[in-house]
Formats: C-alpha cells, sequence, structure tokens
C-alpha cells in the first residue's frame, strides 16, 4: 500500500478556502441541513439547533471506545461538538444535543483543539455531529493544516445531511460514519421530528461512498479511508433493521463496514414512552444481525 495521505491534503489551499467560503454562506441564512430554517446565525440566530454562527464543543479527547478500526491503539481523537439538528427523544447524549451542554469556542481554538488530540497521538479526528457546525470546521481546517494537521478527518453523523453540503466535503473527509436510524417516515417524524429522514439518508450514503468507497484499513487495522455506518437496533422493530441492511448490500456495497449496535435503552424523553420507552431485548439484538447476515453484509462489528 502507498503511504496514506490525508484527502485534505490534496486539495489546493485556495479549493479548501473556497469551501469553506461557501459553507460559511450556507450557514447564514442556514441552510446547512435539510431543515433549511434560513436562521441569521452571524447576526446571533440560532434556528433550529440552536448554535449560533461560532462554533461550540462539549469536550474532546482521546476515545478508546469507539469502533475498533478509529479506535486503534491510540485513541479516536473525538471532538463532541454541541447541540443537533435532528430531534431524536431517545438521545443518549441529550445533555449535549438538546440541552447544550459545552461552550463557544473560536475556530482557531478548534483548530488548536485538533492539533492537540494529534499530539495526543490519536489516529484520527473524529468530529461527532459536526452537521450544523461544518462551517466553522472546515474555516478550522485551513488553521490546523497550516499548523501540522496530517491524521484522516472522521465525518461522525446522525445521518440528516444534506447532499449539497456532503459534496462540498468531496476531497475533505476522509472517513463518513453516519448512523442509519430509521427508514420508515412516520417513525422519523415521531422519533426524530424528521420525516423526511430515509429519504435524506439514501441520498446523503449514496454521496458518502460515491466519494470514498468501502472502508480501508492500513496494515495495523487502522482505518484510513472509507464509508462506516452505524445502525442502532430499537426496540420493537422501530429502526426497520431489515431495510436498512437491505438498502446497504442492494444500494451500496456488500463490503460496507457496518456496526450493528446493541446499547439502546430509554433516555430522556423516550423513558415512559409508548414502546420506544421499552429495553432492548438480546433476542431483538440477534434477529437485526441475523438479518444483516441474511442481506449478504459479512464486515459486521
Amino acid at each position: 500500500m502507498t503511504e496514506f495521505k490525508a484527502a485534505y491534503l490534496k486539495l489546493p489551499e485556495q479549493e479548501l478556502e473556497e469551501r469553506a467560503g461557501r459553507l460559511a454562506e450556507l450557514a447564514s441564512p442556514c441552510r446547512l441541513c435539510p431543515r433549511k430554517c434560513g436562521s441569521s446565525r452571524n447576526s446571533g440566530d440560532t434556528g433550529y439547533c440552536q448554535t449560533g454562527f461560532e462554533p461550540a464543543i462539549s469536550s474532546a479527547h482521546a476515545h478508546f471506545g469507539e469502533e475498533s478500526p478509529l479506535s486503534g491503539n491510540r485513541g479516536s481523537g473525538t471532538i463532541f461538538f454541541t447541540n443537533c439538528n435532528l430531534g431524536c427523544i431517545f438521545c443518549q447524549n441529550y445533555d449535549i444535543s438538546h440541552l447544550g451542554s459545552g461552550k463557544a469556542i473560536s475556530t482557531d481554538e478548534l483548530a488548536d483543539v485538533m492539533l492537540s488530540l494529534q499530539k495526543q497521538g490519536c489516529h484520527n479526528i473524529n468530529l461527532v455531529t459536526p452537521t450544523h457546525q461544518i462551517h466553522s470546521i472546515v474555516h478550522a481546517l485551513l488553521s490546523a493544516v497550516d499548523g501540522g494537521l496530517r491524521v484522516p478527518i472522521v465525518y461522525n453523523t446522525g445521518g440528516y445531511d444534506s447532499q449539497d453540503i456532503i459534496r462540498l466535503l468531496d476531497g475533505i473527509v476522509d472517513i463518513f460514519m453516519p448512523d442509519i436510524k430509521f427508514f420508515d417516515p412516520e417513525i422519523s417524524k415521531d422519533l426524530a421530528d424528521a420525516r423526511d429522514y430515509p429519504k435524506v439518508i439514501k441520498d446523503a450514503v449514496r454521496q458518502m461512498h460515491r466519494q470514498v468507497g468501502d472502508l480501508v484499513l492500513s496494515k495495523d487495522g487502522v482505518a484510513l479511508r472509507g464509508l462506516l455506518v452505524r445502525h442502532l437496533v430499537l426496540p420493537h422493530g422501530l429502526a426497520g433493521s431489515g431495510e436498512v441492511f437491505r438498502f446497504i448490500s442492494s444500494e451500496i456495497s456488500l463490503d460496507t463496514y457496518l456496526n450493528v449496535m446493541a446499547q439502546y435503552r430509554p433516555c430522556w424523553k423516550a423513558v415512559g414512552a409508548d414502546r420506544i420507552g421499552d429495553s432492548l431485548e438480546s433476542s431483538d439484538y440477534l434477529h437485526a444481525l441475523s438479518l444483516a447476515r441474511e442481506s449478504g453484509l459479512t464486515r459486521l462489528d
């Protein structure tokens, strides 16, 4: 294998600057996500995601609990961005995504965070919930590159991403990691306040895979480039796992790296709610795994 070079290092600096500028334009009035709420974020408005124009983060650290190709033996350099463009009522990080735990920082400070994580030895910079702050992230990346950033960028998203924005990330992001949550519009509306989520996530994942292909690992098993899909199994089949796996196998790739997750527990507004308020049974998870295998998917985490 030839020596790895992060995608953003192959882009001319002028191109990276132009992308950052275009994303900033789309951030106010805001059209960064499919909601297109039009919030004037550079004038103090916050819109659906309750986030201003400057970046806001909750924490940043070396994470050893991510998928093994991301964590490796030195950890994934995770940056948890405050707030979210989805309204999932069961979010396990609801204090960050819905209650706004975190603080606003400058883009230069965000660049310093990226460089600090690289200095700690992290294998990558893992952007957790980046959709609504991607304009600030790419702007910070410009400074981080000047400061010597070299590791892969991971776009760790809930999947409610506009194709137009994903296209602007072509040649910037090395690893796309969307969470495909559900495939039923009514369930998407009830659980995430996004009836169009199924169509949006399909279009987004297709575009992500076109850009980076299947997940490529180093000789040490560390992710370098490609698509990694997460799917959280929900009680009572609410996640539509079978449909999700059939979509991946038939429209994306049988070699897709897939993490079928079993850690669901009722949190936030899901506590006491009908169906989504129930705990996940082990039989539900095992059934989902069997559906993944029946779909022909073999790279299962």
